[in-house]
């Protein structure tokens, strides 16, 4: 039997709510089956995002620029878990070139590097489901900018860029990290970016933002579920300082439809989990 999971002090096991998804067979260790409070399972192709928002439906703050999940969560350990878990599953984890910057240059985008505690957990969901020991960190920048000191890129990354800024990256960045091309204009197509994953071999693909990469997802329809933390806190708005989950992205009338798949709780938050639909 596995050792129990090293718990925060401030860390209880989430309580179920609701669950519709009663996936056909567990995929979970028994310490991450007691921590996540039941099962979990997930498609073998598919793309689902993680975010928390407050309240008010905040996710970025201070135009982007800040490490807003740690500062809208305020830095619960019932949200970092749930991250870690949602990574632990993932063959590759895609965020925008303005998430890594905003994280600073000490962020990596590990399970446990978000929540040490459950480590072991991770590391033994991933032997069973035959992952490699880290999911692939894949940035995806159209305009180069990354700070070439990030250990995330220490670590090695993929790096999905443009033509034009190919180059200059491949001539910046740690040798450990590789830059492909996908677009020859000067912008990225959300569909080149799932053509340039599923190239590299990634079934399973998670993306923690930000809401302008999520939206160009979402506008494609190629989000099949979404994991949504809701903190016990109000943002506000002002100006162009905060963002939604999804900006850049308007569908006027047209909304996209979701399907409610689980609701756990943990103290004061909401974990809650959607299936999108197509358009």
């Amino acid at each position: 039997m596995p050792a129990p999971a090293r718990r925060a002090s401030s860390l209880n096991p989430l309580v179920e709510l609701f669950d519709a998804s009663r996936p056909a067979e567990n995929l979970l260790p028994e310490q991450l089956v007691q921590l996540y409070g039941g099962a979990l399972s997930l498609p073998r192709y598919c793309l689902y995002a993680n975010f928390v928002s407050s309240i008010d439906g905040v996710v970025a703050l201070e135009g982007g620029r800040a490490p807003s999940g740690g500062i809208i969560s305020r830095k619960s350990e019932a949200d970092r878990f749930v991250m870690g878990l949602l990574r632990a599953f993932a063959d590759a984890i895609v965020i925008g070139a303005g998430t890594v910057r905003a994280e600073g240059r000490r962020a990596q985008w590990t399970p446990e590097f978000i929540f040490p505690a459950a480590g072991a957990g991770f590391h033994e969901l991933r032997r069973s489901l035959k992952r490699s020991d880290t999911p692939q960190l894949v940035i995806v920048t159209a305009s180069g900018e990354i700070d070439p000191a990030q250990a995330a890129l220490e670590a090695g990354a993929l790096v999905l860029t443009t033509r034009a800024s190919e180059d200059a990256l491949r001539a910046r960045l740690p040798s450990a990290s590789r830059v492909v091309a996908i677009s020859e204009g000067a912008r990225l197509e959300a569909a080149g970016v799932m053509s340039a994953l599923r190239a590299e071999g990634h079934r399973v693909i998670l993306t923690e933002g930000g809401p302008k990469l999520f939206g160009q997802f979402v506008e494609a329809s190629l989000v099949d579920e979404l994991f949504l933390t809701m903190s016990p806190a109000l943002a506000g708005r002002t100006g162009d300082q905060s963002f939604g989950l999804i900006d850049g992205v308007y569908f006027g009338r047209e909304l996209r439809p979701a399907q409610l798949y689980s609701i756990r709780r943990g103290g004061d938050y909401l974990f809650l989990r959607y299936g999108l639909k197509a358009a």
